[in-house]
């Protein structure tokens, strides 16, 4: 077991997803895509008709569904890794993400996840470094401007990206805020493997000191 975790938070299309498991390729870790998850959860949701806005309801079908997140995302053994940038689910996620009964399943299980690791963890979200690991070994918050985040989520648009950016800092239930003590990375116009070496530094320095 490790209790080694890299914990990256950030706003939509800041390059968590790529730079996360980029990062967790040349550290030789597991990654875990916390949004997927939320992601996977609203895919059900939606398939089975659940009022998303039903908290009770929600927090019942979360806590009684099987996620997955690797190699793919699924849902008690069903594939929906390709439905999970659908328009319905863009716009239904954060909904989701902010029933506090849903977020205590996945965050439970979230923190399952990185004990049963035997080397370590870079974990991705919008409340990993706040809330899911607020003791992780190093924390980031992955920044870019709302143009290259836009740019990033083409198939969603700007006023969906804007639409997240709302509802994920101003929600009640965990929402996305930068953690006193992480590093701030600004993506804007850098590569995925210049923010990763950047990143390995950080992790470096930590040990070292």
């Amino acid at each position: 077991m490790s209790e080694q975790v890299i914990a990256i938070d950030g706003p939509a299309g800041s390059g968590k997803s790529s730079v996360a498991r980029a990062l967790a390729e040349a550290l030789g870790w597991s990654f875990l895509d916390t949004g997927a998850m939320y992601r996977a959860v609203t895919v059900e949701a939606i398939s089975r008709c659940v009022d998303l806005t039903n908290e009770r309801a929600m927090g019942q079908l979360a806590e009684g569904l099987t996620l997955a997140t690797l190699p793919r995302v699924t849902v008690n053994g069903r594939d929906v890794q390709d439905e999970l940038r659908r328009d319905d689910v863009n716009e239904g996620v954060s909904i989701v993400a902010a029933n506090p009964l849903v977020r205590a399943q996945m965050v439970r299980r979230q923190r399952e996840f990185a004990a049963a690791q035997s080397l370590g963890t870079v974990v991705e979200g919008r409340d990993i470094t706040t809330v899911v690991f607020p003791e992780a070994t190093l924390k980031v918050f992955l920044t870019a401007s709302l143009e290259e985040r836009v740019r990033r989520r083409s198939s969603e648009g700007k006023d969906s990206v804007e639409r997240r950016d709302v509802a994920d800092t101003t929600r009640e239930a965990s929402p996305l805020r930068k953690a006193d003590d992480a590093f701030v990375l600004d993506t804007t116009g850098r590569s995925v493997h210049e923010a990763v070496e950047e990143i390995v530094q950080w992790l470096k320095h930590l040990t070292l000191s």
